[in-house]
């Protein structure tokens, strides 16, 4: 199971999260219920996108493919997490591995890319708000939309191929809960300088280059609402642009952090509580802190329910 001999290893094994053995029960509850309520949370913002018509603007769009990514980015990990957990088999094929990392690296990019596109849209709305309409148009929101699938999918495709050419014929235990790209190039018994050197040159063009152009757009955003002499627009403005950079600074701190600036003396404990933040607990607040807080989709919610009601009762 160890995989020592020198041929090529045809599974890995998780080790998952470092619990201990009575504390299992508590740790799975607790992920399940994490799970379903970034499902439900994500898919609620989702159908109501689709079902009212008040929410078909350039920011809704960008938001129910956000929700989307999300529902598919804590569905790459946790429930082989959960499985591992509950049958204790820790095995995944080689094949799986390389399929879950590819899913993993395409539905985070996404969520990278969508975040500058809201960015972007709330610059818009707040800078130029006659024009917001012009600017904005169902042109630009779909290429922006299409554009961040395909940069997205050749980047993941890119990691992938680069990964299935490496051999790994030594330990195939992975101290991770998940397929982690830096975790299996630790594994490696090949040369891997070219993976790393297109994880530093790539990671700076779908990482830190949409963080600060997210960074740049709410500095304009706050800039602008300074102008602003009502007291209470600027604390209502600060308050949205607080939220938003909050889940913006979670997931790109954690990722930056983990992948761009490894420390030589990070441990897997470290390392796997960064991983658990943005691949759990992100996309379980993104529900809350983009859209069930926000007061349109509160009203679609109501709308929803009350047109169900008036069926109901014909």
């Amino acid at each position: 199971m160890m995989g020592r001999n020198q041929t090529s290893i045809s599974e890995f094994l998780l080790l998952g999260l470092p619990i201990q053995p009575e504390q299992q029960n508590l740790f799975y509850a607790l992920f399940l219920a994490m799970y379903l309520t970034t499902l439900l949370g994500n898919l609620l913002i989702i159908v109501l996108i689709q079902l009212d018509s008040h929410l078909h603007t350039p920011m809704y769009l960008f938001l129910s493919h956000l929700s989307f990514s999300d529902l598919c980015f804590s569905s790459v990990t946790i429930p082989k997490l959960l499985q591992n957990m509950q049958n204790q088999d820790p095995s995944i094929p080689f094949a799986d591995c390389l399929t879950q990392m590819y899913f993993f690296l395409f539905f985070g990019d996404l969520e990278s890319f969508l975040l500058v596109a809201m960015a972007y849209d709330r610059y818009v709305a707040i800078c130029f708000p006659l024009h917001y309409t012009a600017i904005m148009s169902p042109t630009l929101c779909l290429s922006l939309v299409a554009l961040s699938w395909v940069l997205t999918t050749f980047h993941a495709m890119l990691h992938t191929l680069l990964m299935a050419r490496l051999c790994f014929c030594a330990d195939n235990v992975i101290p991770h809960f998940f397929c982690d790209m830096s975790a299996l190039l630790k594994l490696a018994c090949s040369d891997t300088r070219v993976n790393e050197l297109v994880i530093f040159i790539m990671g700076g063009l779908i990482l830190v280059i949409p963080f600060l152009l997210i960074l740049g757009s709410y500095a304009r955003i706050v800039s602008s609402i300074l102008k602003v002499p009502s007291s209470k627009g600027i604390c209502k403005a600060f308050s949205t642009c607080g939220s938003h950079l909050s889940v913006v600074s979670l997931f790109y701190g954690t990722v930056i952090g983990l992948y761009l600036c490894p420390s030589a003396n990070s441990s897997t404990l470290k390392e796997t509580v960064m991983a658990m933040m943005y691949t759990v607990v992100t996309p379980m607040l993104n529900p809350f802190i983009y859209s069930l807080r926000n007061r349109d989709m509160k009203g679609a919610l109501g709308r929803i329910i009350h047109q169900k009601k008036t069926f109901l009762s014909l």
